[in-house]
């Protein structure tokens, strides 16, 4: 690392949102680029809830791939409330599904097959944890007469706790931490939970939905993400998180794209495009921290650690190089709206 470049063992995403189609083709490279892997969300319409749906969308996505560096897409199954445990054990068996993922039903996009109840889930929960298949947690609840700023709270409480009490060996991966009660579960809890932060939440408050960078009063649906952006401390908690070089903490960016007509409008999707700047912006958070040189650990380490993969060989670098996020990117027949679009990055990545 010098003051103007920065290269790093090429870093992979723990969490993210390809969709399906011409619209996967168009953000897909932007991922290809930067990351090695990446966790595969499976909420498609249908959601991939078996083996050979993950195999079919898993051969769309390498048919997707430009030209470039080595990518693999690491794939995941949606737990229902039905999912047998001769699934799980099929899935453990492919060896290109990596993890199940939990979504409370109603809890984000495309989660309306979700689970209602874990007790309906307790096979396919002992057998995972029986042949180490990750669960990875959406950790919201979706009550209505929960705060939406509450939710990850009464989740833990509610949900994870009682959750990893009855399968104390599964290991879990609490996705998208948005606050500090979940930094201090993370820390504080015994056995096998690693957790994942977005570049977004390292890098924005809630007042980034509802003021401009200027200040100036507005609605801004392009930063309305699930978990929803927390208060100040919140963000400080996660970025303390993510820069003290502890194994629990690594890189998912949630990068959920959606067309600009969907988030624009009288009830817009919940979703943060960051694939094209995702690695730019989590050296921009760890740079205003102080602590570029925890970056490398938190991005390409720790995932890999935990899921039990290989670390990657290859490397990319940033250059200090200002840019300006574009303003609206293709997206099959539409458009897409980066998060940050028309502000100004100061690392760039170049290989």
């Amino acid at each position: 690392m010098t003051a103007d470049t920065l290269t790093i063992t090429r870093p992979d995403d723990w969490h993210l949102h390809l969709r399906d189609g011409a619209a996967m083709a168009d953000v897909l490279p932007y991922t290809a680029k930067q990351f090695a892997r990446a966790i595969v969300m499976p909420n498609l319409k249908p959601p991939v809830t078996t083996v050979a749906l993950a195999a079919a969308y898993r051969e769309r996505i390498l048919r997707a791939l430009p030209a470039g560096p080595a990518f693999e897409p690491l794939m995941t199954l949606y737990l229902t409330d039905n999912t047998p445990a001769d699934e799980i054990r099929r899935a453990k068996e492919s060896g290109f599904v990596h993890g199940v993922k939990l979504y409370p039903a109603g809890a984000t996009t495309h989660s309306d097959a979700g689970v209602t109840s874990l007790a309906k889930c307790a096979r396919a929960l002992e057998a995972m944890q029986a042949v180490d298949l990750p669960l990875l947690v959406h950790g919201e609840v979706t009550h209505a007469h929960v705060d939406v700023f509450d939710r990850e709270q009464v989740f833990i409480d509610e949900v994870l706790e009682p959750l990893r009490r009855d399968f104390p060996q599964l290991r879990v991966v609490f996705e998208h931490i948005t606050t500090q009660q979940a930094v201090d579960y993370v820390l504080e809890a015994r056995g096998r939970i690693g957790a994942t932060i977005t570049a977004h939440h390292l890098l924005y408050n809630r007042n980034a939905i509802f003021l401009t960078p200027e200040g100036r009063a507005g609605v801004r649906p392009h930063y309305y993400c699930l978990p929803v952006l927390k208060r100040e401390p919140h963000r400080q908690a996660l970025l303390r998180a993510a820069t003290s070089g502890n194994p629990r903490f690594f890189l998912g960016t949630d990068s959920a794209p959606h067309p600009k007509g969907d988030k624009e409008n009288a009830c817009g999707c919940a979703g943060c495009f960051t694939a094209a700047s995702a690695l730019e912006m989590y050296a921009m958070a760890f740079e205003q921290a102080g602590a570029l040189d925890k970056l490398e650990a938190f991005a390409s380490f720790h995932g890999p650690d935990f899921y039990g993969l290989p670390r990657n060989r290859s490397k990319v670098t940033l250059e200090r190089r200002a840019w300006t996020v574009p303003n609206e990117l293709k997206f099959g027949d539409a458009t897409i709206v980066p998060l940050a679009a028309g502000e100004a990055l100061p690392w760039k990545v170049t290989t």
